[in-house]
């Protein structure tokens, strides 16, 4: 047990027990990724009972101060992901920018013929051949985001022979298939099961979803949904005077 976890007496118990964790962590005496003691150790320490603890750790999170996981435990939260809101990066790229490694997994895999639903949902004509593909992005083997694409094989041929278990489709395509415009809708969400699942955080928590789509001569490329743990994103808009 930390040394600089120390109760200040001014206040609730809960607040005294925030403010003694977050002490280390805003002086940088705890690094981020560094484990916070348990909820039994922290009761042990501050003499609390376990709803005083836990709300105390919510709190925490809800400062962005630390990540909890149902599995591995509580940490220190990594500094927020900065993303420009309106330019298409490569995932694996930003994350090795930010100083992280990035880790890679192709979920799913398959080919069908777009829909009269789905083709009106991409803007593209029924029997349209697609490509749809599931992945998951974890930096330092944190989850960092889902991704779900689809690409329009008739504008991009070449992906139906890239198997992207070893490369990701959105870097893959950024690199080689030139597009002229793209759309982007940006929303919240709530995780259900499956997603929380995948990115290792509670159900019903919040998400930051973004929709893109990209266009070359008025032909879709690909559209891809992108789905991020809120509390690990900041999006960032620099404007000029009506721009």
């Amino acid at each position: 047990m930390s040394e600089d976890f120390a109760l200040d007496g001014q206040g609730p118990l809960y607040l005294q027990i925030k403010r003694a964790i977050a002490a280390p962590i805003l002086s940088g005496n705890l690094l981020p990724g560094e484990r916070i003691p348990s909820e039994h150790e922290l009761m042990d320490h501050f003499g609390a009972a376990r709803m005083t603890v836990n709300r105390a750790l919510h709190a925490l999170g809800e400062d962005g101060l630390i990540r909890r996981h149902r599995r591995r435990g509580t940490f220190v939260a990594p500094q927020s992901a900065e993303q420009t809101v309106l330019s298409l990066n490569d995932i694996g790229r930003e994350i090795a920018e930010s100083g992280a490694r990035h880790g890679y997994e192709l979920r799913a895999r398959r080919r069908r013929n777009a829909g009269k639903a789905l083709g009106a949902e991409l803007d593209l004509a029924s029997g349209v051949p697609l490509l749809k593909l599931s992945c998951r992005h974890l930096a330092d083997d944190v989850p960092h985001v889902l991704e779900d694409r689809w690409i329009n094989l008739e504008a991009v041929p070449a992906a139906a022979e890239i198997s992207f278990k070893e490369v990701a489709p959105g870097g893959w395509l950024l690199r080689n298939v030139p597009w002229n415009e793209a759309e982007h809708r940006i929303a919240a969400r709530n995780a259900d099961a499956e997603v929380a699942e995948l990115l290792d955080i509670d159900v019903g928590a919040a998400c930051l979803e973004v929709r893109r789509k990209t266009w070359r001569g008025g032909v879709l490329v690909t559209a891809v949904r992108l789905l991020y743990p809120g509390e690990r994103q900041v999006l960032i808009g620099r404007f000029t005077p009506g721009a």
